[in-house]
């Protein structure tokens, strides 16, 4: 894997750059739709590539459950079970750690698990998460962390953060003594925790940064702290992370975070809210965000956003939209989530092209302006 930066926003910290993989290129900033069993729910691998998305992402901790590393191993890996050509990158099951804190036992071993499926017992260590990747076979790989909950004392989230080095040491040290499966390069990222301490997340990028990873995520946020605290770490973590590699911004987020977030230097955001928030009828629209299950929508039959140019916008209205998830159609709730991926995918990489034309600043805040403002233009 290389990275090239490009080009930088003369009034912000925003990036241009390239990331360069052995599926493919990734012009960054970039959104990455999650695919976490296989899939990005309710859309087609050709829709993906129609739309421009150059990497996906999956989940190591669900494909190891289901279909199981052997089905991948004996596929030949998850580019060829699920026919996606482009890179992909899987997070490490950390996230697990934190979400599924009923079923889990950490140590500094690792983390045993209860899987939800069946409650049989399963234990992550750093080796065998790389081991794991290995063998699912994506191009960029993610240690084994802990994500602790934003609320926890400032001790706990210090042991949490002292243990996830330790981690990462011990997945650098294996994944250097390892080699891929299916002939060609993995790279291996490292997450940044330390909760919202200013000291603690400076200490976790510094001791992380003189291990010298490829790359780098910001870990631990957008797990119920304040948008202005998410800000300062990532503005804390800007002139500590190497101007020459990636950053990650984990799980993040909405539109305006994307977006604040890539004027504060970060290259790469994955979230489940496009498609989760389009099956229930939430889309995104460059003047805000609609809920096309309202009334008001019934008769309306313009498109979800008139000029924007993708599939859905140029084909069907609100108010058959609205029709469709009404009455359960299955085609309503792909059509949601084809707009919200292709406005995600969209804006990251017109944000890509305001910092080449040195004018990013700028127009973020024209784009948050005008996307603040579409009930009262009567657009939305």
């Amino acid at each position: 894997m290389s990275f090239d930066l490009i080009a930088t926003d003369a009034q912000s910290d925003a990036r241009a750059g390239k990331l360069t993989t052995a599926h493919g290129e990734i012009l960054t900033p970039i959104f990455m739709p999650v695919g976490t069993r296989a899939s990005v729910r309710a859309i087609e691998q050709r829709e993906l590539h129609e739309m421009g998305a150059q990497i996906i992402l999956g989940n190591t901790y669900h494909l190891y459950l289901r279909p199981s590393t052997q089905i991948l191993h004996k596929a030949g890996g998850l580019h060829k079970f699920m026919s996606w050509t482009k890179p992909i990158l899987t997070d490490s099951g950390g996230y697990q750690v934190f979400s599924l804190s009923d079923l889990r036992h950490i140590d500094e071993q690792g983390v045993v698990f209860k899987s939800h499926l069946d409650g049989s017992k399963h234990h992550f260590t750093p080796e065998s998460v790389v081991d794991i990747q290995r063998l699912i076979g994506s191009d960029v790989m993610m240690v084994l962390d802990e994500c602790p909950p934003h609320d926890a004392p400032k001790e706990y989230i210090k042991q949490s953060n002292d243990l996830t080095i330790r981690w990462a040491a011990r997945a650098q040290h294996h994944a250097a003594n390892t080699t891929p499966h299916y002939g060609y390069d993995q790279t291996l990222f490292a997450i940044t925790q330390g909760g919202t301490f200013d000291d603690l997340r400076a200490d976790s990028t510094k001791r992380l940064v003189g291990m010298n990873f490829d790359g780098y995520a910001i870990g631990g946020l957008a797990v119920g702290e304040s948008e202005d605290a998410m800000y300062r770490m990532i503005e804390l973590s800007h002139p500590l992370l190497p101007q020459t590699k990636p950053r990650y911004l984990m799980g993040v987020g909405t539109p305006t975070n994307i977006l604040n977030a890539i004027e504060r230097g970060v290259d790469m955001f994955d979230c489940v809210l496009p498609t989760r928030e389009g099956r229930n009828g939430r889309v995104y629209t460059r003047y805000g965000a609609i809920n096309i299950r309202a009334a008001k929508y019934a008769d309306d039959f313009r498109p979800l956003d008139d000029g924007f140019e993708n599939y859905v916008c140029q084909q069907f209205s609100r108010a058959y939209i609205r029709h469709l998830l009404n009455v359960d159609e299955i085609f309503g709730l792909q059509l949601c989530s084809l707009q919200n991926i292709s406005f995600f995918l969209w804006l990251t990489r017109e944000a890509r092209a305001q910092i080449l034309a040195g004018r990013f600043k700028a127009w973020k805040e024209e784009f948050l302006e005008r996307y603040r403002s579409g009930e009262k233009l009567g657009v939305i």
